[in-house]
Protein backbone atom coordinates (compact mmCIF):
# COMPACT_ATOMS: atom_id res chain seq x y z
CA UNK A 1 0.00 0.00 0.00
CA UNK A 2 1.41 3.35 -1.01
CA UNK A 3 0.97 6.66 0.76
CA UNK A 4 -1.88 9.09 0.31
CA UNK A 5 -2.27 9.68 -3.42
CA UNK A 6 -4.68 12.62 -3.51
CA UNK A 7 -3.63 16.26 -3.50
CA UNK A 8 -4.08 17.99 -0.16
CA UNK A 9 -4.27 21.58 1.06
CA UNK A 10 -0.48 21.34 1.46
CA UNK A 11 0.05 20.64 -2.24
CA UNK A 12 -1.60 23.67 -3.83
CA UNK A 13 -1.56 27.45 -3.67
CA UNK A 14 -4.44 28.39 -1.37
CA UNK A 15 -3.69 32.13 -1.18
CA UNK A 16 -6.92 34.12 -0.98
CA UNK A 17 -9.12 31.32 -2.36
CA UNK A 18 -12.82 30.96 -1.62
CA UNK A 19 -13.18 27.46 -0.24
CA UNK A 20 -16.12 25.11 0.26
CA UNK A 21 -15.06 22.63 2.94
CA UNK A 22 -16.96 19.45 3.79
CA UNK A 23 -16.74 18.68 7.50
CA UNK A 24 -18.18 15.89 9.64
CA UNK A 25 -20.12 17.70 12.35
CA UNK A 26 -22.47 14.80 13.10
CA UNK A 27 -21.96 15.34 16.84
CA UNK A 28 -23.97 13.90 19.73
CA UNK A 29 -26.44 16.45 21.10
CA UNK A 30 -28.71 16.10 24.11
CA UNK A 31 -31.04 18.73 25.53
CA UNK A 32 -29.55 21.36 23.23
CA UNK A 33 -25.96 20.68 24.34
CA UNK A 34 -23.10 19.13 22.38
CA UNK A 35 -21.93 16.10 24.37
CA UNK A 36 -18.61 15.74 22.52
CA UNK A 37 -16.82 18.32 20.36
CA UNK A 38 -14.27 15.74 19.13
CA UNK A 39 -15.44 15.86 15.49
CA UNK A 40 -15.45 19.67 15.49
CA UNK A 41 -11.93 19.80 16.93
CA UNK A 42 -10.63 17.44 14.24
CA UNK A 43 -11.18 20.04 11.50
CA UNK A 44 -9.45 22.91 13.30
CA UNK A 45 -5.99 22.22 11.73
CA UNK A 46 -7.48 22.40 8.22
CA UNK A 47 -9.44 25.56 9.06
CA UNK A 48 -6.27 27.18 10.50
CA UNK A 49 -4.29 26.21 7.38
CA UNK A 50 -6.95 27.86 5.20
CA UNK A 51 -6.98 30.95 7.42
CA UNK A 52 -3.18 31.27 7.28
CA UNK A 53 -3.64 31.55 3.51
CA UNK A 54 -6.34 34.24 3.76
CA UNK A 55 -9.04 31.92 2.45
CA UNK A 56 -12.72 32.71 2.77
CA UNK A 57 -14.19 29.51 4.23
CA UNK A 58 -17.68 28.12 3.69
CA UNK A 59 -18.26 24.89 5.63
CA UNK A 60 -20.96 22.37 4.82
CA UNK A 61 -21.90 19.39 6.97
CA UNK A 62 -24.77 17.23 8.11
CA UNK A 63 -26.19 16.36 11.51
CA UNK A 64 -28.29 13.27 12.15
CA UNK A 65 -31.11 12.09 9.93
CA UNK A 66 -33.73 14.83 9.80
CA UNK A 67 -37.05 13.97 8.17
CA UNK A 68 -37.59 17.59 7.11
CA UNK A 69 -36.16 21.09 7.59
CA UNK A 70 -38.69 21.45 10.42
CA UNK A 71 -36.64 19.02 12.56
CA UNK A 72 -34.92 21.88 14.35
CA UNK A 73 -33.01 19.59 16.72
CA UNK A 74 -30.82 18.75 13.72
CA UNK A 75 -29.85 22.37 13.03
CA UNK A 76 -26.13 23.09 12.82
CA UNK A 77 -26.61 26.48 14.50
CA UNK A 78 -25.38 24.98 17.79
CA UNK A 79 -22.24 23.75 15.98
CA UNK A 80 -21.59 27.27 14.64
CA UNK A 81 -21.63 28.56 18.23
CA UNK A 82 -19.27 25.79 19.40
CA UNK A 83 -16.89 26.32 16.47
CA UNK A 84 -16.88 30.04 17.23
CA UNK A 85 -15.84 29.29 20.84
CA UNK A 86 -13.14 26.83 19.78
CA UNK A 87 -11.64 29.22 17.22
CA UNK A 88 -12.19 32.30 19.40
CA UNK A 89 -13.74 34.17 16.48
CA UNK A 90 -17.25 34.67 15.14
CA UNK A 91 -18.59 31.98 12.83
CA UNK A 92 -21.41 33.14 10.60
CA UNK A 93 -24.37 30.83 10.07
CA UNK A 94 -26.68 30.51 7.07
CA UNK A 95 -30.19 29.16 7.62
CA UNK A 96 -29.89 27.00 4.48
CA UNK A 97 -27.05 25.43 2.49
CA UNK A 98 -28.04 26.73 -0.94
CA UNK A 99 -29.86 29.78 -2.23
CA UNK A 100 -29.64 33.56 -2.24
CA UNK A 101 -28.88 33.97 1.50
CA UNK A 102 -25.91 31.61 1.17
CA UNK A 103 -24.74 33.36 -1.98
CA UNK A 104 -24.84 36.82 -0.36
CA UNK A 105 -23.19 35.70 2.89
CA UNK A 106 -20.45 33.83 1.02
CA UNK A 107 -19.81 36.81 -1.29
CA UNK A 108 -19.40 39.11 1.70
CA UNK A 109 -16.89 36.91 3.57
CA UNK A 110 -13.56 38.57 4.27
CA UNK A 111 -10.23 36.68 4.30
CA UNK A 112 -10.11 34.28 7.26
CA UNK A 113 -13.84 34.49 7.93
CA UNK A 114 -16.03 31.41 8.20
CA UNK A 115 -19.61 30.71 7.18
CA UNK A 116 -21.23 27.46 8.33
CA UNK A 117 -24.16 26.33 6.20
CA UNK A 118 -27.29 24.71 7.59
CA UNK A 119 -27.65 20.91 7.62
CA UNK A 120 -27.20 19.43 4.14
CA UNK A 121 -29.61 16.62 4.95
CA UNK A 122 -32.52 19.04 5.18
CA UNK A 123 -32.45 18.53 1.40
CA UNK A 124 -33.22 15.01 0.13
CA UNK A 125 -31.09 15.89 -2.91
CA UNK A 126 -27.96 15.62 -0.73
CA UNK A 127 -28.21 11.86 -0.20
CA UNK A 128 -29.51 11.37 -3.75
CA UNK A 129 -26.32 13.02 -5.09
CA UNK A 130 -28.52 15.27 -7.20
CA UNK A 131 -26.33 17.11 -9.76
CA UNK A 132 -28.40 20.32 -9.60
CA UNK A 133 -28.09 20.41 -5.80
CA UNK A 134 -24.32 19.75 -6.02
CA UNK A 135 -23.97 22.55 -8.59
CA UNK A 136 -25.95 24.92 -6.34
CA UNK A 137 -23.68 24.07 -3.41
CA UNK A 138 -20.63 24.93 -5.52
CA UNK A 139 -22.08 28.07 -7.09
CA UNK A 140 -23.98 29.51 -4.12
CA UNK A 141 -20.91 29.18 -1.89
CA UNK A 142 -18.91 31.20 -4.47
CA UNK A 143 -16.16 28.60 -4.04
CA UNK A 144 -13.11 28.19 -6.25
CA UNK A 145 -11.95 25.06 -4.43
CA UNK A 146 -13.53 22.14 -2.58
CA UNK A 147 -11.72 20.73 0.46
CA UNK A 148 -12.87 17.30 1.61
CA UNK A 149 -12.16 17.01 5.33
CA UNK A 150 -15.01 14.74 6.43
CA UNK A 151 -13.41 11.34 6.88
CA UNK A 152 -16.61 9.84 8.31
CA UNK A 153 -18.61 10.44 5.11
CA UNK A 154 -15.95 10.34 2.40
CA UNK A 155 -17.14 6.89 1.28
CA UNK A 156 -20.66 8.15 0.57
CA UNK A 157 -21.64 9.26 -2.92
CA UNK A 158 -23.63 12.29 -1.82
CA UNK A 159 -23.90 15.72 -3.45
CA UNK A 160 -21.52 17.28 -0.89
CA UNK A 161 -18.91 14.52 -1.07
CA UNK A 162 -18.99 13.39 -4.70
CA UNK A 163 -21.30 15.56 -6.81
CA UNK A 164 -19.66 18.86 -5.90
CA UNK A 165 -16.29 17.62 -7.19
CA UNK A 166 -17.69 17.73 -10.73
CA UNK A 167 -18.02 21.52 -10.41
CA UNK A 168 -14.97 22.44 -8.31
CA UNK A 169 -11.31 21.44 -8.16
CA UNK A 170 -10.92 19.38 -5.03
CA UNK A 171 -8.23 18.48 -2.53
CA UNK A 172 -8.14 16.62 0.75
CA UNK A 173 -7.99 18.41 4.08
CA UNK A 174 -5.46 17.60 6.79
CA UNK A 175 -7.83 15.31 8.73
CA UNK A 176 -8.59 13.23 5.67
CA UNK A 177 -4.89 12.97 4.81
CA UNK A 178 -4.07 11.92 8.39
CA UNK A 179 -6.84 9.30 8.59
CA UNK A 180 -6.00 7.70 5.25
CA UNK A 181 -2.24 7.72 5.89
CA UNK A 182 -2.38 6.05 9.32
Amino acid sequence: MGGFNKQTVNDIDLKGKRVLMRADYNVPIEDGKILSDHRILQNIPTIKKLQENNCRIVICAHLGRPKSPDDSEFSLKIVAKELSKLLDQPVQFASDCIGEEVNEAAKNLQPGEILLLENLRYHKEEKANDPHFAKSLAEDSNAELFVQDAFGVVHRAHASTDGVTKYLSSVAGLLLEKEVST
